[in-house]
């Protein structure tokens, strides 16, 4: 109740913000209302902070609930099996808990033969009992990539598939912004212009959530609020989402996939002096350096530092106008230039020579996930001694911006 009427007096407050950008248009804007909109803006901030830590705090408060749903979930799911179906996968996730709960060591013969029928069934190349690792059940898997589009970053703004398997895929790219129609003469035939198709590949790289340690106590004292595998399910997908994102946003395509930064060109450089910061007339030339075909396109927007955002909140037009306007409603969405944005923590910050800032069609960008995810336990003496056990999640992933054209341009500040 508290984060609703947090959000009415967010929404009051942008809508009074509105009004006074609507009706003071011209000679009519002038350094007063300039200072009731910024005062309006100020106190925005003030209720974004306040909104942002209460809903920090539900998430926590959340987890269990949430978890409580996607168990439904997964048995609406069941339902779908035929009988034998439900019983060989009832095997398999009693046969996995044993092994998060007790290792191999705690497993019995009916657990080997679970979980071994199940690896044969969903892989050929991944993970074997004899090496300590499994296949995750498909919900699990399911749960944890659910998971990493929680942090936010360059997932909530790409195109994501996923595939059972990890072979490359040749995707088509094509780039249509040059061709044009033409004008036939009476009785002469149109001239032959076909489509130039291009293929570009989308891998899978490993990724692993290197090894964090669970102690035994929080193994051995199962209660009814605690679920271990969530908990093991979160850490995993804490670690793979912000190397994955980083590696989304900034990779260099050499063993690893190219980021969005990387793949993007230039549309506007800073002039002299702008080392750290940008202004209104950067942001209007990149906005028109990317062709209007995908400026008009459901994806198009800016991605940036959420730093960079606080000095794009500064900016004004050359009547003192602010570019950032608060939505007004939940469904309408906070704008630089009319345009939506999303925040991105791995995105550089402003420095020289640093591509601080995209804008385009994001969803030209397109991420890979593998369904085949692997748990491994670890309860060597390295871990024992600590009474701890070790765990490491393997996920495999690859993304690439798949355009022949450029959707995306970036705002590379000054060298100086």
């Amino acid at each position: 109740m508290k984060i609703k009427a947090l959000r009415d007096q967010r929404a009051a407050k942008a809508a009074e913000a509105r009004n006074l950008l609507d009706t003071n248009t011209g000679d009519k804007w002038s350094k007063d209302v300039e200072k009731q909109v910024d005062d309006i803006y100020a106190e925005i901030d003030r209720i974004d902070s306040q909104i942002e830590r209460l809903e920090r705090q539900a998430k926590i408060d959340g987890d269990q609930q949430l978890d409580g749903a996607r168990a439904e979930q997964r048995e609406r799911e069941r339902s779908n099996l035929t009988p034998e179906q439900r019983e060989q996968a009832d095997r398999y996730n009693a046969a996995f808990r044993t092994f998060i709960l007790n290792g191999e060591r705690g497993m019995t013969r009916e657990d080997y033969d679970a979980l071994r029928v199940g690896q044969v069934q969903n892989a050929q190349s991944i993970g074997t009992g004899a090496a300590g690792g499994y296949l995750v059940p498909t919900g699990w898997g399911g749960e944890l990539l659910e998971a990493l589009a929680a942090f936010g970053g360059i997932r909530d703004v790409a195109t994501v598939i996923q595939t059972s398997g990890g072979n490359p895929i040749p995707w088509p790219t094509v780039d249509e912004t040059a061709i044009e129609g033409e004008i036939v003469a009476e009785n002469q035939s149109a001239t032959d212009q076909d489509v130039t198709f291009g293929t570009t590949q989308i891998g899978a790289y490993k990724y692993s959530s290197k090894v964090f340690t669970v102690p035994f106590e929080l193994l051995q004292d199962q209660g009814p609020g605690m679920d271990i595998e969530a908990f093991i399910r979160r850490a995993a997908a804490t670690r793979i989402a912000r190397i994955t994102n980083k590696h989304f946003t900034t990779g260099t395509g050499t063993g690893q996939p190219q980021g969005i930064v990387t793949a993007s060109s230039v549309g506007k450089v800073g002039a002299s002096g702008q080392a750290a910061n940008v202004i209104y007339d950067d942001l209007v030339d990149l906005e028109h350096s990317v062709d209007p075909a995908y400026r008009e396109m459901p994806g198009v927007g800016f991605m940036f530092h959420d730093t960079t955002l606080r000095g794009l909140k500064k900016l004004k037009d050359a009547d003192g106008r602010p570019l950032w306007v608060p939505g007004v409603s939940t469904k309408e969405p906070d704008t630089i230039l009319s345009y939506r944005y999303k925040i991105n923590q791995a995105m550089p910050v402003m420095a020289a020579n640093a591509k601080s800032i995209l804008f385009g069609d994001m969803k030209q960008y397109l991420i890979r996930d593998i369904m085949q995810v692997t748990l491994f336990r670890f309860d060597d003496s390295a871990f024992v001694k600590k009474g701890q056990i070790g765990f490491l999640a393997w996920s495999r992933h690859d993304g690439k911006l798949v355009s022949a054209g450029a959707p995306v341009k970036a705002y590379q500040n000054a060298a100086s």
